[in-house]
């Protein structure tokens, strides 16, 4: 079973690790893997009161960060655990994610690293593309009336 824990200043490093470890494949794919510049990416702009952690028997899963902006919701990382992906626990958050969402009549923005099998991901879920960038693609969800 999926949980949701609200994550604490602590947890900074551990899911700084996790993102390293999530991204990997798609860095390496695009000659941009740097373990210590992913790191600090996400550490320089860790905020917990925005972070979950995704924990599925007792251990680590994932975690997800979604800020509240002025239109909008920002899902502004969101990974899993190699060994977690595939198995529903991705669509799970994102259930989760869109009924904050849908309850604030706001939609919901992410992006994703070009080459990423999150881009199929995201798409597969309902967002639709909403711009793109040198090294990302951005999506969005509107909410469900």
């Amino acid at each position: 079973m999926l949980t949701f824990v609200p994550a604490s200043i602590a947890d900074g490093e551990a899911l700084a690790s996790l993102r390293v470890a999530a991204m990997r494949d798609s860095l390496e794919r695009i000659g941009r893997y740097d373990p210590q510049r992913a790191r600090q990416r996400f550490l320089s702009t860790y905020d917990p009161a925005c972070t979950w952690q995704l924990c599925h028997g007792g251990a680590l899963a994932g975690f997800y960060v979604l800020r509240p902006q002025a239109d909008y919701l920002l899902l502004d990382h969101f990974y899993l655990a190699p060994e977690c992906q595939r198995q529903g626990m991705g669509a799970a958050v994102l259930a989760r994610v869109f009924a904050e969402a849908d309850a604030a009549r706001k939609s919901v923005r992410v992006g994703a690293l070009r080459g990423s099998e999150a881009n199929r991901f995201y798409v597969r879920h309902g967002f639709v593309p909403d711009g793109e960038e040198e090294f990302d693609l951005y999506y969005r969800r509107a909410p469900t009336p």
